[in-house]
């Protein structure tokens, strides 16, 4: 009864392993179409604008300064172009402003000190805060510091 059927068998066992065989078998890639565009790579996403703490100042280079009171003191903090902070460029800044206090035409000032993106200054600043700051931004060291940078800044705090 086996004997016969051994041919059967014996056929649809190749046709068996022709099949996975052939389901096997890569297919071959299309070639490129000339006239289809060139893949691109993903946009690159631009990174997002920073935020300026303070008055928002523009400096010729295109970079940013922000001046705010911290602690009742002016802190000048560094920008970039996308205004985030970065290391300063200067070694200390001068501030001076009008004295609203007193009957006499004096003016408050102070030096900004400091390390990394900020520079801080030492003399408190007195209500009211409405009134113009004249910076000079410094660089170098004793009496070889060199004005590099004045700016007149309108203060509302």
């Amino acid at each position: 009864m086996f004997a016969g059927m051994k041919l059967p068998v014996a056929f649809l066992g190749l046709a068996l392993v022709a099949g996975a065989l052939q389901a096997q078998t890569p297919v071959a890639p299309k070639p490129a179409d000339p006239k289809a565009p060139a893949p691109t790579m993903p946009a690159k996403k631009e990174e997002p604008m920073g935020i300026i703490k303070g008055v928002e100042i523009k400096r010729a280079n295109g970079t940013y300064l922000g001046l705010e009171l911290v602690g009742g003191r002016f802190q000048l903090t560094f920008y970039n172009a996308r205004k985030k902070p970065v290391a300063m460029d200067v070694t200390r800044a001068t501030a001076r402003w009008p004295n609203k206090r007193s009957g006499t035409p004096s003016d408050y000032r102070t030096v900004l000190n400091g390390s990394g993106t900020t520079l801080v200054g030492v003399t408190p600043v007195l209500p009211p805060l409405n009134f113009n700051v004249y910076l000079t931004l410094l660089r170098g060291e004793g009496e070889d510091a060199q004005a590099v940078e004045s700016l007149v800044v309108p203060f509302k705090g």
